[in-house]
C-alpha cells in the first residue's frame, strides 16, 4: 500500500512539474507577444536561422528595414490578402474552411503539401518556430496564433507580418523586398509589382533565383485581377 502511495505521489509531482514547466514555457511566448504590441521585433526565429546558416560567410548580411504600416503600399497589402489569407479581417486566427481544403489536398496527394495557414499562423511560425512540419509544431503554432489574436488587433498583426516575412535570399520585409526586386521603397510599389511580390511568398528563395518562372508570372496575373476586392485592416 505504501509503495502504491509513493508511486502516486511521484506521478503527481512529475505531472505537476511538467504542467508548471509548460505554463512557464507558454508564458515566455506570451510575454514577448505582449511586448510587441507596442514595440517592433528586432529579429525572428526565421531570421536567426538564416543568420546561422550564413555564419561561415561573414560578408553576407540580412536585408531588412522596418517600415510603418501607413508607409507600405496599399497594393501590396491587398495582394498579400488575396494570395495568403482572403478572410484575414474576418477570422480569429484560423480559416477552418482553408484548413479543410488543405487536409483534403494532402489526403489526395498522400503527403503533406498544404497547411491552410492564415497570416496570423504564418507570423507565429516566423517569429518563434522552426520550419519542421509536425503535429507538435502545428499545435504550438495554433497556441501562438491564438495569443497573437488575443493580444493584437489585425492591423498590428499585419504590420509585423509585412515587416518580417521572408522574400528572398536573406531578404525580409516589404521595404527590403521592394528595393531588392524593383529599386523602390515599400510605399512606391505599383499594383503589378505588389502582385508579383505576393506571388513569391510561398517559395521566396526559389523565386529569387528563378524570377522568370512562368508559374510566377501566371500566379501574379491571377492575384492582380482579384486585388480590388481584397479587404485590408
Amino acid at each position: 500500500m505504501r509503495s502504491l502511495l509513493s508511486l502516486w505521489k511521484m506521478f503527481c509531482y512529475s505531472a505537476g512539474t511538467a504542467v508548471l514547466g509548460l505554463a512557464v514555457y507558454e508564458f515566455w511566448f506570451l510575454a514577448q507577444i505582449l511586448y510587441w504590441v507596442e514595440h517592433n521585433p528586432a529579429t525572428t526565429r526565421t531570421m536567426d536561422a538564416r543568420l546561422e546558416a550564413m555564419r561561415p560567410n561573414k560578408s553576407k548580411t540580412l536585408e531588412q528595414k522596418w517600415t510603418d504600416y501607413g508607409r507600405i503600399s496599399i497594393h501590396l497589402k491587398r495582394a498579400i490578402i488575396v494570395a495568403e489569407d482572403a478572410k484575414f479581417v474576418e477570422h480569429e486566427g484560423f480559416d477552418w474552411e482553408g484548413i479543410q481544403r488543405a487536409m483534403d489536398k494532402n489526403q489526395r496527394r498522400g503527403k503533406f503539401v498544404a497547411g491552410g495557414s492564415t497570416i496570423t499562423q504564418q507570423l507565429a511560425k516566423n517569429l518563434f518556430l522552426s520550419g519542421e512540419r509536425s503535429l507538435l509544431r502545428k499545435g504550438q503554432e495554433a497556441i501562438l496564433a491564438a495569443m497573437l489574436e488575443a493580444a493584437m488587433d489585425k492591423r498590428r498583426i499585419f504590420e509585423i507580418y509585412l515587416n518580417v516575412a521572408e522574400w528572398g535570399e536573406n531578404v525580409f520585409g516589404a521595404e527590403a523586398a521592394a528595393r531588392h526586386y524593383f529599386g523602390v521603397d515599400a510605399a512606391g510599389l505599383e499594383p503589378e509589382q505588389a502582385a508579383r511580390l505576393a506571388a513569391m511568398l510561398p517559395r521566396p528563395r526559389y523565386y529569387d533565383r528563378n524570377r522568370s518562372s512562368p508559374y510566377l508570372t501566371s500566379y501574379s496575373e491571377s492575384i492582380l485581377t482579384q486585388m480590388s476586392a481584397a479587404q485590408v485592416p
